[in-house]
């Protein structure tokens, strides 16, 4: 059978999945009853000063039949004592010694950085996370995100905490920033042990078009939240891949962003990711998904003849490159299979519309067909289709050329989109905007 333990950063656990800092961490209660159903490890809701939180503090975004597909909070750090968290602390891990606990925090000054460091690791905390993410409430107040946005501050503060600290230290990174790498190399300069990423986005979900207020509403007001959830995994992956690709300053890497299934946590470890934590799909469906998490791993793992999460990582990452990469000569084509099409012609509306016009409708059935001279390749039939493999993508290429953007333009110069002579045009050649920039000052 595959070994699901791991060891991030000098953390040990039983198995990848670990709850996020939030309110599914929020007691010594809530992470014993997760450790029961089979979580490997728990990163404590954020601890600090103390404050209190309003009512109401969530809201979602339903699409379709998908409840909560996004979801949204406004929701702070922890309203609970300190002494009462450090008591929880020491008592789950004398009940779980193998499983991790690491105590995230936010507070503001040196000193600060330093007590609360000593009293989580008195405690019993196996790790330390750092929010730098936080996108609301506490920003304003200097810490959260405000750190995270701005890397010498994110890289002294770290430095701050690894002079005491004798537990592996991990930098939650905000997704509310242009160059998520910035802060992640920062967090290494800083003398982190790994990253976590992402904290959640800074969002509005909505409006109360009748009372004119948007949601989650607090007395006739609100204000802008942490956006999570299965909406925000592609931006999260996409992050995870940037950090993971670094040359320099990489550091392991603990993955969240809208895991809800056992293939999310594998594409996260693909791009890689070391381990996983989870907080939405908790709070939609609660601990017991964990199960499904562990057997879905566990078979995909078996499958594939990796034997340990180690194999794992990062397995995807070579396959991915940038746009000027790709094979410019590799060549698909939709084909329609006629004996499951249901003629609703959505592929048909949304080509016509949206896309190359490359299908048309037969004059009699109004049956759609693919029109094979127009056809780019695009992929969208496919994705509006509501049949499942009714159009699929056919490759017309045979494999044996490989021409990439940057090998084109090796000469210095750019081809124009519409005269490129693999689309069919006449091969005419533009200067680099650079080129025309110094001449004409615009392009």
């Amino acid at each position: 059978m595959a070994d699901l333990s791991t060891n991030f950063a000098g953390i040990r656990s039983p198995n990848p999945f670990w709850l996020a800092s939030a309110p599914p961490t929020n007691s010594g209660y809530q992470v014993m009853k997760a450790f029961d159903a089979g979580w490997g490890g728990a990163v404590w809701k954020t601890l600090g000063v103390p404050v209190v939180n309003v009512s109401s503090r969530y809201g979602g975004v339903n699409y379709r039949d998908t409840r909560m597909m996004g979801f949204n909070n406004i929701e702070l750090i922890t309203d609970r004592p300190l002494k009462d968290n450090l008591r929880e602390i020491e008592e789950v891990k004398k009940h779980f010694p193998n499983h991790a606990v690491i105590a995230s925090l936010m507070v503001e000054t040196r000193e600060e950085w330093h007590q609360i460091v000593k009293d989580v690791e008195n405690a019993g905390a196996d790790g330390i996370e750092l929010n730098f993410g936080c996108p609301h409430g506490m920003c304003e107040r200097g810490m959260g995100s405000a750190v995270g946005q701005e890397p010498k501050i994110l890289e002294m503060i770290t430095g701050w905490v690894k002079e005491v600290a004798k537990t592996p230290v991990i930098v939650k990174l905000t997704p509310n920033i242009t160059d998520i790498t910035d802060p992640a190399r920062a967090a290494s300069r800083g003398g982190a042990n790994a990253i976590s990423l992402i904290n959640t986005i800074q969002s509005l979900i909505g409006v109360d078009i009748d009372n004119l207020v948007p949601y989650p509403m607090v007395d006739g007001k609100s204000t802008n939240g942490g956006y999570c959830g299965p909406a925000v995994k592609p931006i999260a992956q996409n992050m995870v891949k940037n950090c993971a690709q670094l040359q320099d300053h990489r550091l392991p890497i603990s993955g969240i962003g809208g895991i809800e299934s056992w293939r999310d946590v594998v594409e996260y470890l693909l791009l890689g990711a070391a381990n996983v934590q989870v907080c939405t799909a908790v709070m939609h469906y609660g601990f017991g998904i964990v199960r499904d998490l562990e057997s879905g791993l566990m078979q995909y793992m078996e499958e594939k003849g990796f034997q340990t999460i180690d194999e794992v990582v990062g397995k995807a990452l070579p396959n991915t490159t940038t746009w000027e990469n790709l094979n410019l000569k590799y060549k698909v084509v939709a084909s329609i299979h006629d004996e499951k099409c249901i003629e609703c012609q959505l592929c048909y509306t949304a080509c016509e519309d949206g896309a190359h016009q490359a299908i048309g409708l037969t004059k009699d059935t109004r049956v759609p067909y693919i029109i094979e001279e127009n056809c780019v390749g695009c992929n969208l039939c496919s994705l509006v289709c509501p049949v499942e493999d009714c159009i699929t993508m056919d490759r017309r290429d045979d494999g044996t050329e490989f021409v990439s953007w940057k090998e084109r333009t090796a000469n210095g110069n750019i081809p124009t989109t519409f005269n490129d002579p693999l689309a069919g045009g006449i091969g005419h050649w533009i200067p680099k905007p650079t080129d025309a920039l110094k001449k004409n000052k615009k392009i």
